[in-house]
């Protein structure tokens, strides 16, 4: 076999150690360094595809290992941020527990993203890398609006958080996808105005910026929905 065809594969497993050690990190006490694993298994999780695409080495196994990877990386591990956090003020144990819907929902949304020949163009539901982004830089977000902290790390809206985005992973939501067919500004207005809108809220405010751009990226989404039914 040649050694190019391990080549992506190879990536699909940086993206699985990455949320690994997240998850360690995480479990130590480092909850803000969950955001950096996971962007860097984001980073991972793009190349492996391009690697793949490149090398024309495309295989069943692949596909398995990225959805195993995604789950560590994407499902786990933001699982473990917010079962952190909602621990670290809760005063009933077991409710921080309620967190764990996210890994579970992950699990369901890789598993459907495999056989669903609808997702060509457009996914159905919240993508697993979003979800993991809004989750992870929720602390950046309190940290830079001080005056949300009290509520945004209370355990009853993480909790809350936690089983409103569980559900949007699995929803029969269309939703935007970056893949351009054309370039035509017409066609992808919306595509356009969403990578505006991220660039200019990460390059303004920074990891804090980030949940914005995923409620953005819902908002923009739902108007599209509307426009073209």
């Amino acid at each position: 076999m040649k050694i190019k065809s391990h080549i992506p594969n190879t990536i699909t497993l940086l993206n699985l150690l990455s949320g690994v050690v997240g998850i360690i990190w995480v479990l130590d006490g480092n909850i803000l360094s969950g955001a950096y694993f996971i962007i860097l298994a984001a980073v991972f999780d793009f190349f492996d595809g391009f690697a793949a695409r490149l090398l024309n080495v495309q295989g069943e196994i692949g596909k398995q290992l990225d959805s195993l990877a995604d789950l560590i990386s994407f499902g786990v591990l933001p699982g473990m941020i917010l079962f952190q956090m909602a621990k670290a003020n809760n005063g009933i144990e077991w409710l921080s527990y309620l967190t764990l819907i996210i890994p579970v929902f992950s699990a369901v949304r890789l598993a459907k993203f495999n056989i669903d020949t609808r997702q060509s163009d457009r996914f159905i539901g919240l993508p697993t890398p979003a979800n993991a982004l809004f989750i992870s830089t929720l602390p950046y977000f309190a940290i830079k609006w001080s005056s949300t902290g009290v509520w945004l790390t209370s355990t009853l809206f993480l909790v809350g958080i936690a089983w409103i985005f569980a559900i949007l992973l699995v929803a029969e939501l269309p939703l935007i996808a970056l893949k351009f067919k054309s370039y035509s500004f017409a066609a992808n207005k919306f595509r356009y105005a969403l990578l505006a809108t991220g660039l200019i809220l990460i390059l303004s405010l920074g990891l804090a910026g980030i949940p914005l751009v995923i409620v953005a990226y819902l908002g923009l989404s739902i108007i599209e929905n509307r426009i073209n039914t």
